[in-house]
């Protein structure tokens, strides 16, 4: 997608024609997500309308890919998209696949920020120290936990929890306010 619309400045008509594609089989996807359907009505569902989008958006590649010369945004954009599509549209396999990896890069976009500064914890114990709490903290956002709530919560719990790992983010509880 980030391609064709970096092309919107070089050719309008065309690169709106492919961010059309591509955002039918997003809006595909956010009605499957709306509805709550499960991995296998998603799978159905892909198999029936994505795929053949897919198939209308390759056609059409094919057609317009003449037109540019591959230097071009456009024609970089074409031939990414092309070269890629088998594997772009291995999502219509599975259910449980996502349309695109943004959930990951999103995860993982701090670490890419902070890649520089972790250079200097000290030493590698260090480092190691700051990477394990660094997981604690994203296993917190990945489970919709407050990071604060439950590193009060473990930190009182520790010495005395006899299954530490029901500590772990994944596993937490938070006790009831009356028995803390």
């Amino acid at each position: 997608r980030r391609k064709f619309v970096e092309a919107l400045d070089e050719d309008k008509k065309h690169a709106s024609e492919a961010l059309v594609y591509i955002g039918k089989l997003y809006g595909i996807e956010k009605e499957m997500q709306e509805a709550g359907l499960d991995s296998d009505a998603i799978r159905k569902r892909r198999q029936e309308e994505s795929y053949r989008i897919i198939q209308q958006f390759e056609k059409w590649m094919d057609t317009v890919s003449g037109c540019f010369t591959p230097k071009s945004r456009m024609g970089r954009a074409l031939v990414y998209t092309y070269t890629l599509l088998p594997r772009l549209s291995r999502y219509v396999l599975d259910g449980r696949y996502q349309i695109d990896n943004n959930g990951v890069e999103n995860a993982i976009r701090p670490l890419a920020i902070g890649r520089k500064n972790y250079l200097f914890c000290g030493n590698h114990d260090a480092a190691v120290r700051a990477a394990i709490v660094y997981s604690l903290f994203s296993s917190c956002k990945a489970h919709n936990i407050d990071i604060r709530s439950w590193l009060e919560d473990t930190l009182k719990r520790i010495p005395t929890e006899k299954d530490i790992d029901q500590l772990l983010p994944c596993n937490w509880q938070a006790l009831p306010a009356n028995s803390r």
